[in-house]
């Protein structure tokens, strides 16, 4: 058993298979840009107009040498989470991002080039002229279950962690795992970790994907153990997991 966290339900735990950790970096901006109806995201012009602009962009820095991949999300639903009263209680804006844009860079350095490309001035711009909130981050990734494929037909999540502590997050994330895993049979996951000096409003971002909907949402919404165990573990580490499962526009 762990000794560097508080554990729940010790017995709905399961070891996580993990790949090594990637050298790669990560440039991350999320916007809030439409609306919200519940758990549901709503479509507007303001979103449709802020993807047109930021395409053309992105395919411009995906011919970078040291860019991988360069891609676009829409928000599809906010499944439940935790730790509404801890974002109250820090003056954190709870996650209601509806447009992500994630850039994958050969490496950790190669993040200030990309940054120093007068097309990455330009990216912000665009964003900051729909969004009414956005966040950005450079980050690494200190675990990984595998990169995660971004297939246009999959379903993508990015789930913001809040902690004051990156190392107890961390450890939670990857003794949850393992019970997406068994359950949900999860074959990817690249959690993301800011950088030095980066905001630390979420001290993880993780991210993933599944093929379709129904191979995880049921287990989400109806499973008892997501609740029991899952979500248990994150309240029990003041953890705010802030998850939102989005589908992929470029």
């Amino acid at each position: 058993m762990r000794t560097d966290i508080t554990i729940v339900n010790d017995q709905r735990a399961d070891p996580v298979r993990l790949e090594s950790p990637t050298d790669n970096g990560f440039a991350l901006v999320a916007a809030e840009i439409g609306g919200w109806a519940g758990p549901f995201p709503i479509p507007t012009r303001r979103r449709r107009r802020a993807l047109d602009q930021v395409v053309p962009l992105l395919q411009r820095l995906a011919d970078r040498d040291d860019v991988i991949e360069a891609t676009a999300f829409r928000a599809a639903l906010r499944p439940p989470g935790e730790g509404g009263r801890l974002l109250r209680r820090t003056g954190v804006a709870p996650a209601r991002y509806d447009f992500v844009v994630l850039i994958r860079t050969r490496t950790v350095a190669d993040l200030a080039a990309l940054r120093a490309d007068r097309l990455w001035p330009e990216l912000m711009a665009v964003l900051d002229d729909h969004a009414r909130h956005m966040h950005q981050v450079v980050a690494s990734s200190p675990a990984r279950i595998a990169d995660v494929d971004h297939d246009p037909g999959n379903v993508f999540l990015f789930n913001y962690f809040h902690c004051t502590d990156p190392t107890r997050v961390r450890s939670v994330w990857e003794y949850t795992a393992g019970w997406f895993q068994r359950t949900t049979a999860l074959a990817d996951s690249v959690p993301m970790q800011p950088l030095p000096g980066a905001s630390d409003d979420y001290s993880l971002i993780n991210h993933c994907s599944w093929p379709n909907f129904r191979s995880f949402l049921p287990h989400l919404l109806l499973r008892p153990s997501f609740r029991t165990f899952v979500l248990a573990n994150f309240a029990a580490n003041d953890i705010a997991a802030q998850p939102i499962l989005y589908r992929r526009l470029h």
